[in-house]
């Protein structure tokens, strides 16, 4: 399968840079991913434990197991990963989050490799994963099929990828640009271009183009009443997940 060379926009890493210095504010610019962390967190772990057959009671369930968190910004995945026992990779092509997610690691006593750089490049030197966590960054690259191509090849046999990204619909345009961002001003105007939104038939041709074989989505459905979000087996009209398997 070829390999595509570079699926970064660097358009869409200067915005995340931009922000860089805020990750670890619960109030501030990414006040949205703090709130959702739960919800992805819950579908993350419980996928990951099924595939590789661990208990999530026991005090390092993921002892063993190479996770790769692709886009990982301040570390928000990055940590719950490393805590929970497993070797952490996370690499973000922008370079200012590194600084700022090895900091924050450092003072949470946790060991996590932190790199500026790109999934092809890691790629391309031969390294391979148990898990390759996907969230919210095939929406912002230049070419999604290249880097579903790319996560596939990062994942040993037996691999899984969990892979989030936001529906094409009036409702997530609503939700998404409208309400995040223009309404409730959680994110920046312009963090996201609903052009680049993915529909949940779209991803799977995706990914199965890419080698993988879809197992599961669920949506991730915000309550306004409650302030929480939840996943939904069958609500996935603005934020969805999914969980692959590399063949």
């Amino acid at each position: 399968m070829e390999k595509a060379t570079n699926t970064v926009d660097p358009a869409e890493v200067a915005k995340f840079e931009a922000m860089a210095a805020e990750w670890w504010d619960p109030n501030g610019k990414f006040r949205p991913l703090h709130m959702l962390n739960p919800c992805r967190l819950d579908y993350i772990t419980g996928q990951i434990a099924a595939q590789f057959g661990r208990d999530l009671k026991a005090p390092r369930p993921f002892e063993g197991l190479r996770i790769l968190d692709i886009g990982c910004g301040g570390g928000l995945l990055s940590e719950p990963m490393a805590r929970l026992g497993a070797e952490v990779t996370g690499a973000d092509a922008a370079e200012r989050n590194i600084p700022v997610a090895r900091l924050h690691a450092e003072q949470s006593g946790l060991g996590i490799d932190y790199r500026h750089t790109t999934a092809e490049a890691i790629a391309a030197a031969g390294e391979s994963y148990d898990v390759v966590l996907n969230m919210e960054v095939i929406e912002h690259v230049a070419d999604p099929q290249g880097f579903a191509t790319t996560c596939h090849d990062l994942l040993k046999p037996g691999g899984l990828m969990i892979c989030s990204t936001l529906n094409r619909n009036a409702k997530s345009y609503l939700m998404a640009i409208i309400g995040a961002e223009h309404v409730m001003r959680w994110l920046p105007r312009g963090t996201h271009d609903w052009t680049r939104f993915i529909t949940p038939d779209e991803l799977y041709v995706l990914i199965r183009t890419a080698g993988l074989d879809p197992v599961d989505r669920k949506g991730m459905v915000f309550n306004p009443v409650s302030w929480r979000w939840s996943l939904s087996d069958r609500d996935l009209s603005v934020n969805y997940v999914t969980a692959s398997i590399r063949r």
